[in-house]
Order: C-alpha cells, then structure tokens, then sequence
C-alpha cells in the first residue's frame, strides 16, 4: 500500500511579480504563448520572437498562467505605436496603471494583424477540426488606413466619480476615458466623458452604419431614482437617449426614438437600441454579399436561417427565393425577433420564429435547401449541427465571430462526411483579436 501524499504542482509566481520571457507564437483569445519554470504563459500585448518582461496577472491554474507586457527588451519588427494611449500596455505600466480591454493588438502593424489572425485561425482549424488550409484575412470595405473609426456600437462602464470609463481586460476594475478610438466619430463627438454620469451602471452608444444621430442607452445602478437619469439625460446632446433594462433587453424613451433605422446595399432595416446588429460600420454588407455570393440561394428554394438577429440576412435571403420559395427565420431574443418582423413585414413567404434554435429545430423537420447559421461565440453545437444536417440541405453557410467555436462545429460536419468547400475570413475588427468568417459546406455526394 502507498501512503505517499499525491504530488502538488509546485506554487506559481506570486501576482504581480514579473518575469523575462521570450515569446513563441499567437494563440486564441488575443494572447502570445511564451514559457516559464516549465509552464506555458498566455502573455498579452507581445509579439512572436519577443524577448519581454511581463507581469503575471493570474498564477492559480496548475496547467498554464497569465501575463501582461509592461517591458519589450528586444521588439519585433512589426510593433508600432499604439493608436490609444489608454489601451497600451507599455504607456499603462509606465504610470503605474492597466489598459483598458478592447484594442490588444493595437501595438501589431494592421498587416501583422491579418498574419497573426491567420496563423490563429489555422491552428484552431488543425486542433479541433482536424483540417489544414492556408487563410487569408481579408480586410473590410473602405477600412481606413490606421484602422480606427470602425466601431458603430461601444458600450462604457462608468467609474466611482461619475465619469465614462472602460473595464480593465478580465476585471471589475475601469480606467477613466476621454476618447474611443476605434469608435466612429459620432461617439466621440458625443463627449460622454463630459458629463456627470453618477448613478449610472453603464452606458451603451450605437450608431447607424450610414450615419445619422446616436442611440444612448443608460443603465442605472440599483437605487437610482428616475430623476437622477432624467437628469444625466438632459445632459447629453446630439443624440436620441433611452434607459436600458438589461435583463429583458427593453428599453424606455426618454428623448428621441429607441431604434435605429440601417441601410444595407439599398435596404432598410430598423433595430432597437438593445437588438444585435454587426459593428463594423461595413460588416453588414461585407457579410450579406458573401452569403449570397457563396449560398447562391435561387427562386423557389426553401431557406432556414438560424440565429437570424434582427433579419439582416433573412431579408437578402428571402428576396433571392421570391414569394414561390420559403423562409424559416429563428432567434432566441424576443426583442431582436420582434426587430425582424418589422423588418420582413409584407415577404408573406417567411416564417419567423422566436426561440431556442435547437427547440424550434425538434419540432420543426421541414426540409431545406439552403440552411445558413450565425450563432453567437458560443458556435451552434452538437445538437443544432446534428438537426441542420438531418434537413438534408444542398449547402450550409456558417457565419462566425469565433474560429474556436466555429472549427469545433467544423469538426462534427466534416465527421458527417460534409466537406469545407470554401472559406473567407474578414477584418472586421482591426486593433482586436476578434475576426468573422463566412464558410460553404457540402454535404456528401450522393
């Protein structure tokens, strides 16, 4: 019999302290693997080939730790200036302080950006999907040449002193903010970051892509009174202003009009302040052409389309089909599935229904010609793949926000025997991590 103790791993480096590091390559989720006492280290604002000192910010997980960069000892080629000074790393450290999340790769060349997205996307391909291809990051339409200006949505928290301020990468702690670069230039010329916003949890901005006035949308903390946000709201100008509840999703006015009207390649679509709408000011017709482009949806086809939002694509969809085709739109968000009702008021041809997609899927078996899928990060799953392949569809289209997500569904068609037939990948969120995909997958041949 053994009695000896089962061996611990031997303690982390204590939070806070810092190491030398040299990095590897990228990985997922906006980070750069580097090596440490053995332990692999998911290390922020770094470069492949760096040679670093980064501050460990989580130690506690036995399998791996996590760091920030405040010093590059010897830098990559590709490392430029950051764009925000409130989002770089090295300036943060410099003070004594941590950046603000959302723009970690805004020390990486736009070029390097697209390389680096691509090494990612292929690896998540190869580790879950068991597949090899080359990727090319495709920039947006009419992107700008530093990459700023693209963001028609962006959401602030509001700090202990009533100012706009933004969270700190993986906390509760926010830092004190006077700009957005990524933002376009009806957010900042809000200047939120004037106004006395105590007694406010968070505050939501969203623009329409062709432009046109703001949406605020204002959340207050528990206990403030109506007159409190009544009062934050009389303070803000130059745009619509509205309270968000963000538990139901729905929003009461309180000047203006609580939706946004968006134009996409010659059609109008309204969307609630809260409703999900693409936030690259060109996402929604970078999208809506490669579905079309790439399902080729005829007359007379009969369509799903899944986790369908406000009807971004429904609409294209069921204009391809025309009224002797069908439609079957679905969307878990009550408020959002009441945007695409307006939206596809009139194509009697569609059906909407709002729900579960896998619940809507049990107890609908309709067959399909064309199934197109845009779920959230999470991806579609097991089940969902399992019923869309069951509708014995000519070709799917998967539209993605995540390369993890999407290549561990890739993974259960390509087990089906489905092929990938074509992929594309976009920039649509320059200065970040994040990238959308639109794929074509075929089923066997018969």
């Amino acid at each position: 019999m053994n009695d000896a103790a089962p061996t611990r791993p031997a303690p982390g480096p204590a939070t806070g302290s810092t190491a030398e590091l040299v990095v590897e390559r990228p990985a997922h989720g906006g980070h750069f693997v580097a090596r440490h006492e053995g332990r692999v280290v998911f290390v922020r604002h770094a470069l492949p080939g760096e040679r670093v000192r980064a501050r460990f910010t989580e130690t506690d997980d036995a399998s791996f730790w996590r760091a920030d960069v405040v010093e590059v000892l010897e830098e990559s080629p590709h490392r430029v200036r950051h764009p925000w000074p409130q989002a770089d790393a090295l300036r943060a450290a410099a003070s004594g302080r941590h950046p603000v999340g959302g723009a970690e790769f805004g020390h990486i060349d736009l070029a390097e950006q697209r390389r680096v997205k691509a090494a990612i996307f292929e690896e998540q391909l190869a580790r879950l999907a068991r597949t090899e291809r080359t990727i090319t990051v495709e920039p947006a339409l009419g992107e700008s040449a530093d990459g700023l200006g693209w963001r028609t949505r962006a959401a602030f928290a509001v700090d202990r002193g009533g100012r706009l301020a933004m969270h700190v990468h993986r906390s509760h702690d926010v830092v004190r903010v006077r700009e957005m670069p990524l933002a376009v230039s009806a957010v900042n010329g809000l200047r939120l970051w004037e106004v006395d916003l105590t007694g406010m949890a968070r505050v939501d901005v969203a623009v329409p892509s062709g432009g046109g006035d703001p949406l605020v949308l204002l959340v207050p903390a528990d206990g403030t009174t109506p007159r409190r946000t009544a009062g934050v709201a009389s303070a803000i100008s130059g745009a619509s202003v509205g309270v968000l509840d963000p538990e139901s999703g729905r929003v009461q006015r309180l000047s203006g009009r609580t939706w946004l009207q968006e134009q996409v390649l010659g059609t109008g679509y309204r969307v609630t302040g809260a409703g999900f709408w693409q936030i690259h000011r060109s996402a929604p017709e970078v999208l809506v052409g490669a579905v079309l482009d790439g399902l080729q949806p005829a007359a007379g086809e009969r369509v799903a389309d899944l986790y369908a939002g406000a009807g971004l694509f429904t609409v294209a969809l069921a204009d391809a089909v025309g009224p002797e085709g069908s439609v079957l739109s679905v969307e878990g968000s009550s408020g959002t599935s009441r945007d695409a009702r307006r939206n596809l008021h009139g194509r009697d041809h569609v059906v909407i229904e709002q729900g579960r997609v896998d619940a809507v899927l049990g107890h609908r078996r309709d067959p399909q010609d064309v199934v197109l899928l845009d779920p959230p990060r999470a991806g579609a799953g097991r089940t969902v793949v399992r019923q869309v392949i069951d509708a014995r569809p000519r070709a799917v289209g998967y539209v993605s926000c995540d390369p993890a997500s999407f290549a561990r569904d890739l993974g259960y068609f390509l087990g089906a025997g489905w092929t990938l037939d074509a992929l594309r990948v976009f920039d649509l969120y320059p200065h970040t991590h994040h990238m959308e995909s639109f794929a074509r997958l075929l089923p066997p041949a018969a």
